[in-house]
């Protein structure tokens, strides 16, 4: 199955500044962000990530071919260094909820494998946009910036015990982002662990968490370079990529839902909303504010399938009923033949009883970015569609979810299904920065 090695990491010199050197990955990066992170230090990795795009660039000059004269410069001057090939242990320590947690992940090289393989496995769709974007930074850098975030089974705590080998050494970096979570850093280069580890892969299969594009990405990238080697050792550096890899059973392991806001829907549809609902949900109206709902929402998904409907006129839970349960039965999904890992998730009822059956919102529509936008505050999605008041151009509906479990992301994935769009958001992202994996 997976194939896991060491990686001869690209890091920060300097480790007591990597507070002010690291960002977090390029998709949750805004404006504001990117421009903070430029005037933080001149050697933040933004300018790698996420370079600035200028007045007059051209083929020639871009902010591709600007981050790989920087990567270039930097690794001369010192700024960066390269590790011998290593394994290394990520701990992230943050809260969610009022609760505090720990998660940890193993920083390494993974061989890239088709999605057919059934080796490494998606739960997501991808979009063709921030492929191209991505490919082009790989072309330029030659390397992989930021890790993918990929899952696996380890029920006995086999590997965990393995890990806790590297944490009895001191780390290597510790420091606090400026959300408030802490990142500490070891490196092991014992060649001894890499056996033990690459061993424990072997019989697994590995669950994309957060990175789908850049995964394909890198599949992309490597066939191109096939084309031009078309004598490429299975070992060359290309052949692989940089992941973090964490337990389905890391107690640190959070999943927090993305809500949905609606607009521009069909005006009769909406106006037989309750109507159409009827059918395969029940419904009461709710009190308070988001917070409220959230907790009611939360109470009742621990025994079914219930979402928060929010409107200008109030909110209100909406429960799944055996009818409706039997309804999704008849559900193919985005791909004909769903599983019935995919007709169980919240999000997928969501999308094909509300969405599409009742609102006549599709998933090509979805797919298009028609109709639906996506928020992780349920309070934005509130304050929405009373500011949209109901009106064509406005927000006129949000709906409100619960979190994807862990276990079911690798149902779905097994099942060889994908998600809706934004079905998953893993709290805090991986950290861009620690270790950059060259593709030479």
């Amino acid at each position: 199955m997976a194939d896991v090695r060491p990686l001869p990491g690209i890091r920060y010199a300097d480790e007591a500044q990597l507070a002010a050197l690291v960002t977090p990955p390029y998709d949750v990066i805004s404006p504001e962000a990117q421009a903070r992170y430029y005037e933080r230090d001149p050697h933040n990795i933004i300018r790698l990530e996420l370079g600035r795009e200028e007045p007059g660039d051209d083929d020639l000059d871009n902010r591709y071919t600007r981050a790989a004269a920087a990567f270039a410069e930097w690794r001369r001057t010192g700024v960066l260094r390269q590790d011998d090939p290593s394994l290394y242990l990520y701990e992230q320590r943050f809260s969610s909820g009022g609760a505090s947690y720990a998660r940890t992940c193993l920083l390494a090289r993974v061989r890239l494998e088709p999605w057919d393989a059934g080796v490494i496995l998606p739960h997501e769709r991808t979009l063709s946009k921030p492929k191209d974007d991505r490919l082009k930074l790989t072309r330029a850098c030659a390397a992989t910036l930021s890790p993918i975030m990929s899952l696996y089974d380890d029920p006995e705590g086999e590997l965990a015990h393995l890990l806790d080998v590297i944490r009895g050494q001191p780390s290597l970096a510790a420091f606090e982002d400026d959300a408030g979570e802490e990142h500490r850093l070891w490196v092991a280069h014992d060649d001894a662990l890499a056996g033990p580890v690459a061993d424990f892969f072997a019989n697994r299969q590995l669950y994309i968490a957060d990175g789908h594009h850049r995964y394909e990405t890198a599949l992309t990238y490597r066939e191109e370079v096939r084309v031009q080697r078309p004598d490429l050792d299975a070992d060359d550096a290309v052949n692989f990529t940089l992941m973090g890899l964490t337990a389905l059973e890391d107690p640190g392991l959070v999943v927090l839902p993305t809500h949905r806001i609606l607009r521009n829907l069909d005006p009769a549809r909406l106006a037989a909303l309750d109507e159409t609902l009827a059918a395969n949900f029940t419904s009461e109206p709710l009190a308070g504010e988001s917070d409220d709902w959230l907790r009611a929402l939360a109470a009742e998904g621990k025994s079914g399938t219930a979402f928060v409907l929010i409107r200008p006129d109030g909110a209100r839970l909406v429960r799944l009923t055996d009818v409706g349960r039997a309804a999704m039965r008849d559900v193919h999904g985005e791909d004909v033949g769903a599983s019935d890992a995919w007709r169980a998730l919240d999000v997928a009822a969501l999308h094909a009883l509300i969405l599409d059956a009742a609102l006549g919102v599709t998933p090509d529509m979805v797919r298009a970015g028609e109709h639906v936008s996506y928020t992780r505050d349920a309070a934005a999605a509130a304050d929405a569609v009373r500011a949209g008041s109901g009106g064509h151009d406005g927000a006129q509906l949000a709906a409100l979810l619960n979190a994807t479990p862990p276990a079911a992301i690798r149902d779905v994935a097994r099942a060889g299904d994908r998600m809706p769009q934004k079905s998953t958001y893993f709290y805090p992202k991986l950290i861009t920065g620690l270790a950059i994996n060259p593709l030479w």
